[in-house]
């Protein structure tokens, strides 16, 4: 049904300019059982960004990487104007999903989805007057854009644009891991890691890493 009124793309097309890791769709149709219960992981966090977000006075939030919209439908269930962003529409397609299903939910109908990146965020959704009151981009999600240049030009690109849509005195919450400590120590730093299935998982994650010329070439947990 979500299908006849947002229409995605054929499966397997990445999305224009940032590398989509998630093209083929098989990511989007298996990340309910990464995450666990949408509700005991958003509640590991809740509280601390919701404080934050009201010591702050906002009122509209960009997520952008909102992926299958777990921490944006929270924002909008507790009031939020939000406007959630992806590069992934098979992701979004998830995201579209329950906006469909929530319809009828005046805070839900006014939900903005959007297919975008940060390599063209600025192209990609209107920035509303000055900017949004806050920007968020949760889930170790940043560290999803791989540096292909080396030079890490497109990483630069991607903060000034995710910035750039900070209205002033707004916020900007990035939620990414720890790299140094895990690089120098070969451990994730102690204390809750939330990330997949909070419920099973918020214990010790060991990351493997992979050395290219004795250098660190990519990290995994």
């Amino acid at each position: 049904m979500v299908d006849s009124v947002y229409r995605t793309r054929s499966l397997g097309v990445a999305a224009e300019g940032l590398p989509d890791q998630y093209a083929d769709g098989r990511a989007a149709r298996v990340w309910h059982y990464y995450i666990g219960d949408k509700r005991a992981r958003t509640d590991e966090y809740r509280t601390w960004i919701l404080s934050l977000l009201h010591d702050h006075d906002c009122r509209t939030v960009l997520d952008v990487a909102c992926g299958t919209g777990v921490d944006s439908e929270m924002l909008v269930e507790e009031g939020f104007s939000v406007v959630s962003v992806d590069a992934s529409d098979k992701m979004l397609k998830y995201a579209l999903k329950t906006r469909w299903n929530r319809r009828k939910e005046p805070a839900f109908d006014k939900w903005v989805i959007e297919e975008g990146n940060w390599l063209s965020l600025d192209q990609d959704i209107s920035r509303p007057g000055m900017g949004f009151d806050a920007v968020i981009c949760l889930g170790n999600s940043f560290a999803h854009l791989p540096d292909f240049k080396g030079d890490q030009s497109d990483q630069r690109l991607a903060l000034r644009n995710i910035a750039g849509m900070v209205r002033p005195g707004g916020i900007l919450i990035i939620d990414h891991r720890n790299y140094d400590y895990i690089l120098n120590t070969g451990c994730a730093p102690q204390g809750k890691n939330i990330y997949y299935k909070v419920r099973t998982f918020l214990s010790r994650v060991v990351p493997s890493h992979l050395q290219m010329l004795t250098s660190p070439y990519v990290s995994t947990e």
